[in-house]
């Protein structure tokens, strides 16, 4: 199976991750989200080995924004994002990276 839209869209997701965060850490974060959801609209996470559909659970566990409300609507992801703790962005930035790398290690294995 070819992953070229989930890895360009998870590369996109890392690099809204990096530094530095122009309009802050939790609209970046959000703009990560954004890109996640779509590398993973309608996307079979059965085509995951173990260790990427680890990565891909804690992704999405991250982005569920069940229960939060948003009566200014700014948006749940980022006031989700606003109340990570610093571990929590550590681990969701590591998550999207190792995912962006098994995408993108994947599409060039299937390439060839």
């Amino acid at each position: 199976m070819r992953f070229s839209y989930q890895a360009e869209k998870l590369s996109l997701a890392r690099r809204e991750l990096m530094l530095p965060h122009s309009r802050g850490e939790a609209e970046s974060i959000a703009m990560a989200f954004h890109n996640c959801m779509l590398a993973f609209h309608q996307f079979d996470a059965d085509a995951l080995d173990d260790s990427a559909r680890g990565w891909y659970s804690k992704i999405t566990e991250f982005m569920n924004t069940d229960g939060i409300e948003d009566p200014a609507g700014r948006g749940t992801h980022l006031i989700k994002a606003e109340g990570f703790t610093t571990d929590q962005k550590i681990e969701l930035s590591k998550c999207v990276d190792e995912l962006a790398h098994w995408f993108d290690r994947h599409f060039w294995e299937s390439s060839k």
